[in-house]
């Protein structure tokens, strides 16, 4: 269809009047500089030289609050909805970092809370990196070198042995954490049901404990 010369001026200000608003809607966007300030442009110009430009920007802002949303929370929940939301984010690597430093330091409060080898042993096979396994290191030297156990009992039988075990595990696993039985070695023909190795000052204070509640125990050397 051929536009009339009357017409053609009269689209070419249309045109002209669009393009004039988009770029005042533009620099608008821009001054305020906010996710609902790009997204309403997007709204009132869907297609056009800056579409590209406000929908990068805008994911940029989205992303950075749903970074600073994490971090004020600071939690495995708050990093992990991070992830959930921008698993490509700019921040997805430190997302990443923050919830391993979060699983170690909730794994190594429970290691010395039980304050056992075993424990540490677990957690150090878990973890090869952090502060925390640095401590756990020096923990677990200090229980090899220093290694007590308060012995609860001795038994001709196994089996006997594992049923004392249970029931001292029931009354003072809060005092003593893992308390086991201790196979016969050598000429000893005994089973001996003795806690978890602790250091001489924590085995003392712990037999002491026993020793008021009427529970006969000693400390040895393992």
């Amino acid at each position: 269809m051929k536009i009339t010369p009357a017409i053609g001026p009269i689209v070419a200000a249309v045109l002209l009047a669009a393009c004039s608003s988009a770029e005042t809607d533009w620099k608008k966007a821009q001054a305020d500089n906010t996710p609902a300030a790009y997204q309403n442009f997007l709204q009132q110009h869907p297609t056009g030289s800056h579409t590209q430009e406000a929908q990068t920007r805008l994911q940029a802002l989205q992303d950075e609050q749903a970074w600073s949303d994490a971090q004020q929370a600071n939690t495995l929940d708050g990093y992990q909805q991070y992830l959930q939301k921008v698993p490509n984010g700019a921040h997805a690597a430190d997302a990443h970092t923050q919830i391993t430093s979060l699983e170690r330091a909730a794994a190594w409060k429970t290691a010395q809370a039980a304050n056992s080898e075993q424990a540490l042993q677990d957690f150090l096979q878990k973890y090869n990196e952090g502060p925390e396994v640095d401590q756990a290191r020096t923990q677990l030297q200090k229980l090899q070198s220093e290694g007590y156990r308060v012995q609860l009992g001795t038994f001709r039988d196994n089996k006997a042995a594992e049923k004392a075990r249970d029931t001292l595990q029931a009354r003072f696993g809060s005092e003593l954490h893992d308390i086991a039985v201790i196979a016969p070695s050598g000429s000893d023909k005994l089973h001996r049901v003795s806690s978890e190795p602790m250091t001489e000052a924590d085995a003392k204070a712990a037999c002491a404990k026993l020793k008021k509640e009427h529970q006969r125990c000693e400390v040895v050397k393992r």
